[in-house]
């Protein structure tokens, strides 16, 4: 997809977006939001004061605008108002240059018109807008040359038409006269408005002739100055995409010489050091939607607990196991001896019975522009918006939802602890996993029917097996049921919420998730955070996880409130950064997680807290004294050349892999999905088509059924009432939540090779 180039601020536009203000040496630059429109700029805390409150204006007709450095400029009206700006990068602050200097050409020049001087170029110190202001003073005197002419036009031709009138009148008058005195004064009567009629016309003749001389003699210079124009704007558009290449480039050099710090159990102290880097090379500059880190600080840190922890043993091990007896009166040596392991967990071995492939058709190179597509969507549900598979991966949303289970080996270790707040960690570490694969995974997933299912049977491989199923189509949703040999079972119901914002796309996942242990009864449940997809309109797609997940343990009181961080041009954190607490019922907190949601997690015991010094804003920051961290999880690599086939994991590599003995609504017998995969895009997007009418003939066949139920004495129901094949609805009564549970049957359809029960879907 290629990269259209940003737009540039023309005069005339309302130009808004987020600059930095200096405001005193305290507080140093505070983000603000700017407005330039007729000439004034005007600043203001949030959005949300425009309708209200201006925090200062400044008027661009008599300013001063100078350039400081790479980011940074300065505006001045004379001492009154300087305003010292800072903008993210070095394109943003030459998009603000640019719209100031148009902005304020314009209103010079609309200055000068006011005092009667709109023929002459304002006597305003030289700029790069001035040009254009001599320029467009002489094409408004031009006009009004040519609005005269027009008006001339516009009083001969009443002329002509009144003295034709006349003409016609005297004409008609001298064919019912007789021949005698009154002749010759009808005669003259006529001549005398034969005469006015031609001075008129002669008039209007001239009047045309003047204003095509005059159009004539101005159009070659003004297609002349339109070219100028136009070869002006496209060498600005050219330096700008260039110089944000450039910037990019340095950027990306910079991250490679940067080194980044092994650990992120002290992530304060640690971004004191030096400036760490800011993303990886999937990131640009060009409109992203940034935050400010500065505004909302880390809730806590964490220091080296004091030695006095160490003394009863030379291992880490053995002393937090010391440590662990005192307060839980359990120890988990296993587990201890796993999380001290820095190749724990492990990565992803598949030894199936059956060799699994590797590699999958490479992705076609196939042009589309997405915006052409996307511009007409904006505030739209994306569910409702018919999409072609270019801008699909070849794995449907059920089968996304069963990638969540590729560090099974999390949960199987949750299992085994005898602890319930050690068991908490690796809940929490999986909750995080399970984006690490969307990092680069900027493709759209198929929408399922109404009806399909996708199942992973894993269970001599890996332990386990599951099965999803979607169960509504408007709100799209889909139940998931995965069961361990291991003791553990996993269900989870997601609906997706998405909007296009225009230059990003939101997703926020409803529904919740459950996680329950046979051999603790512990029940645990989450939600997920708000997915976003930037760079839409220009640069290229990168993905970003952002929001709160809180994990309770129904059972216990446990929990665990992890954060993640959205991203940041200006933080000094490592991008992508999760951080996180687990407390008990009573909120004492135990363990630390830190890390990132791509690469790995880290976990520390808590030794001691206590309230440190307040950060920004007043926010009173808990210090925790920790033990050593341990590496909990950590992200397995991806497969040779997997930037050729969609950025697919091990997993997903496998999970279209056709297989004998599926239920025919399987996502694998998708056709579509199959024809985009073996790189017949054409084809699939004429199968996807028709899958959707289909789809849509089923529902109105729905709707139909239900008008005569609801019509008849029996009872009814209502067209949107489906009822799920494998799952049904129910009220659960230990976290409150209503949602679809597995109710059984699947897999002894499948040990009998019974489907008759399917729908045809496909």
């Amino acid at each position: 997809m290629s990269e259209p180039k940003p737009p540039t601020p023309t005069p005339g536009d309302t130009y808004k977006g987020w600059l930095f203000k200096w405001t005193n040496y305290i507080k140093g630059y505070q983000r603000r939001w700017f407005v330039l429109s007729n000439g004034l700029l005007s600043y203001y805390r949030t959005q949300a004061e425009m309708g209200h409150t201006c925090r200062g204006t400044i008027n661009l007709a008599t300013a001063n605008i100078a350039v400081e450095d790479s980011c940074n400029f300065v505006i001045s009206n004379g001492g009154a108002q300087t305003y010292h700006l800072k903008a993210s990068s070095e394109v943003e602050r030459q998009r603000w240059i640019t719209a100031l200097e148009l902005a304020k050409a314009k209103a010079v020049r609309m200055q000068a018109e006011s005092d009667d001087s709109g023929d002459d170029c304002p006597a305003v110190p030289p700029t790069s807008g001035q040009g254009g202001g001599c320029r467009n003073s002489e094409v408004q005197s031009t006009l009004r040359t040519l609005s005269s002419k027009v008006e001339d036009l516009t009083t001969c031709n009443d002329l002509i038409v009144k003295h034709g009138s006349a003409l016609q009148r005297s004409l008609s008058e001298l064919e019912g006269i007789r021949v005698g005195a009154d002749m010759g004064e009808k005669i003259r009567q006529v001549t005398e408005r034969a005469t006015l009629f031609r001075i008129t016309s002669n008039a209007m003749i001239n009047a045309c002739r003047d204003f095509l001389s005059l159009a004539q003699n101005h159009s070659k210079r003004w297609q002349k100055a339109l070219q100028t124009e136009r070869d002006q704007r496209i060498r600005l558009e050219e330096t700008l995409e260039q110089l944000a290449k450039q910037h990019n480039h340095l950027e990306r050099a910079f991250r490679g010489a940067t080194v980044l710090p092994s650990s992120f159990s002290n992530p304060t102290l640690g971004s004191k050091g030096g400036v760490t880097g800011k993303g990886d090379a999937s990131d640009e500059d060009d409109d992203n939607e940034f935050f400010d880190a500065m505004e909302d600080p880390a809730e806590f840190i964490t220091v080296p607990a004091d030695p006095k922890y160490h003394r009863r043993s030379g291992s880490n091990v053995s002393g937090l196991s010391s440590e662990i007896g005192m307060d839980d009166q359990s120890v988990n040596f296993d587990e201890l001896s796993l999380a001290s392991n820095p190749e724990s967990p492990q990565p992803l071995e598949l030894e199936p019975v059956r060799q699994r492939r590797t590699r999958i058709p490479d992705k076609p190179n196939y042009y589309l522009n997405l915006w052409s597509i996307m511009k007409n969507c904006i505030g739209k549900e994306l569910s409702k918006i018919p999409m072609p598979v270019n801008f699909n991966e070849p794995l449907s949303m059920l089968q996304r939802l069963s990638e969540d289970l590729e560090y099974y080996e999390l949960l199987d270790k949750a299992a085994k602890c005898q602890n319930s707040l050690e068991q908490m960690c690796y809940v929490a570490a999986f909750t995080v996993s399970s984006y690490s694969t969307t990092v680069h995974r900027t493709g759209k997933p198929f929408n399922p029917l109404l009806g399909e299912t996708f199942e992973l049977d894993r269970l001599r491989e890996c332990g386990y097996r599951s099965l999803c199923e979607q169960v509504s189509h408007h709100p799209p949703a889909a139940a998931h049921h995965a069961v361990s040999e291991k003791g553990w079972t996993l269900r989870q119901e997601i609906a997706l919420a998405s909007k296009f914002r225009g230059k990003y796309l939101s997703i926020m996942p409803l529904g919740s998730i459950q996680c329950l242990f046979d051999k603790s009864n512990n029940h645990y449940s989450w939600k997920k955070v708000t997915t976003t997809v930037h760079n839409i309109i220009v640069g290229k797609l990168w993905i970003d996880q952002s929001g709160e997940i809180d994990v309770v343990n129904h059972k216990t009181g446990d929990r665990c409130h992890l954060k993640f961080a959205p991203y940041s041009y200006f933080s000094r954190d490592v991008p992508r950064k999760v951080t996180g607490v687990v407390t008990d019922k009573d909120g004492k907190a135990h363990y630390v997680l830190s890390g990132t949601w791509d690469e790995k997690m880290e976990f520390s015991r808590i030794m001691q807290s206590s309230k440190g010094e307040n950060g920004t804003e007043g926010k009173q920051r808990t210090v925790y004294q920790t033990l050593k961290a341990k590496e909990i999880w950590r992200k397995n690599p991806l497969p040779d050349g997997a930037e050729t086939m969609y950025f697919f994991s091990t997993l997903a590599l496998t999970l279209n892999e056709t297989e004998d003995g599926v239920a025919p609504t399987d996502s694998r017998r998708r056709p579509d999905q199959r024809l985009m995969e073996d790189g017949r895009w054409d084809e699939a997007n004429a199968e996807k088509q028709r899958l959707e009418e289909k789809q849509r003939t089923a529902r109105r066949e729905r709707e139909r059924e239900a008008v005569k139920a609801a019509s008849s004495p029996e009872e009814g129901a209502h067209p949107d009432n489906y009822q799920a094949q494998w799952f049904e609805k129910i009220d659960d009564p230990v976290s409150g939540d209503t949602f679809h549970v597995y109710k059984g049957g699947y897999w002894e359809a499948k040990d009998q090779g019974s489907w008759d029960m399917c729908p045809d879907i496909f």
